[in-house]
C-alpha cells in the first residue's frame, strides 16, 4: 500500500478534528492516523472497505479449480 505523506495525522489531531480527517478521506481516499509517530489506523471510506473484503468471482473460479486439480486423487476416492 502507497501513503501520501501528506495523508499522516496524529491522533491528537484525528481527535481533536475529525470533520478535516474525514474530509480528508473524501477527497485522496485514505488517512493514516499515527500513535507515537507510528502508523496505527486507517481511515477509508466505507464503500472502499466492502469493495476489498469481497474477492472477484474469477478469483473465486481459480482458486477451486488450483485446489480440485492438487486434490484430484481424494476426490475420485471420495466420489466411489
Amino acid at each position: 500500500m502507497n501513503v501520501n505523506i501528506n495523508n499522516l495525522v496524529s491522533i491528537t489531531e484525528a481527535n481533536q478534528n475529525f470533520s478535516r480527517i474525514a474530509r480528508m478521506v473524501d477527497e485522496n481516499g485514505s488517512v493514516v492516523i499515527l500513535k507515537n509517530n507510528t502508523p496505527r489506523y486507517l481511515v477509508i471510506e466505507f464503500n472502499a472497505a466492502e469493495a476489498e473484503q469481497l474477492a472477484d468471482n474469477e478469483d473465486i473460479l481459480s482458486v477451486s479449480k488450483r485446489l480440485i486439480d492438487q486434490n484430484k486423487q481424494v476426490y475420485e476416492v471420495l466420489s466411489k
